[in-house]
């Protein structure tokens, strides 16, 4: 083989890692919705790193045990029954080395007397790392889509743009 073969191959086999990671980082994103939705509070927490936090206008959970309580109490149960889907759109996704951030949009929509409704949209900022168990989120940070600038921030600096 010649030097020339050989640095195409490395260079293919760099991009399919690089696109395997993005994959894998997408695929773990989007999990979450169809989990939460169908009340996996345990397969929810999963996605995080065991110290990964969750930080929502509403409510900052750390750690596992307080993201599946999130997923148990409160409205949740509610919601799940009366059909709920949390639509997390494609992300945006970086990867650099063992790290990874991704930012995007999600939407709650809920259903209710009057049939189904808009509850959020929402821009996501997420922070992921390689471990041993693969990928997993160390943080999302999620702001309501509501003319506050800090939404509009996240999605900025997750694309690496100044704001």
């Amino acid at each position: 083989m010649s030097d020339e073969q050989g640095a195409r191959i490395s260079d293919l086999e760099e991009r399919l890692a690089r696109l395997e990671d993005e994959r894998a980082v997408t695929r773990l994103i989007t999990a979450y919705g169809p989990l939460v939705d169908a009340g996996c509070a345990d397969a929810v927490a999963a996605l995080w790193a065991p110290d990964g936090v969750y930080d929502v206008d509403e409510i900052r959970m750390e750690g596992r045990e307080q993201i599946a309580a999130m997923v148990r109490s409160g409205r949740h149960p509610r919601w799940i029954a009366d059909g709920c889907a949390h639509v997390v759109g494609p992300p945006h996704v970086t990867v650099e080395g063992d790290e990874a951030v991704a930012v995007g949009h999600s939407l709650m929509v809920v259903h209710g007397a009057e049939g189904h409704r808009l509850r959020r949209a929402t821009a996501n900022h997420w922070r992921l790392q390689r471990g041993s168990a693969g990928w997993q989120v160390t943080s999302r940070t999620s702001r309501v889509l509501d003319g506050r600038t800090e939404s509009p921030a996240l999605l900025a600096e997750g694309m690496g743009e100044p704001r």
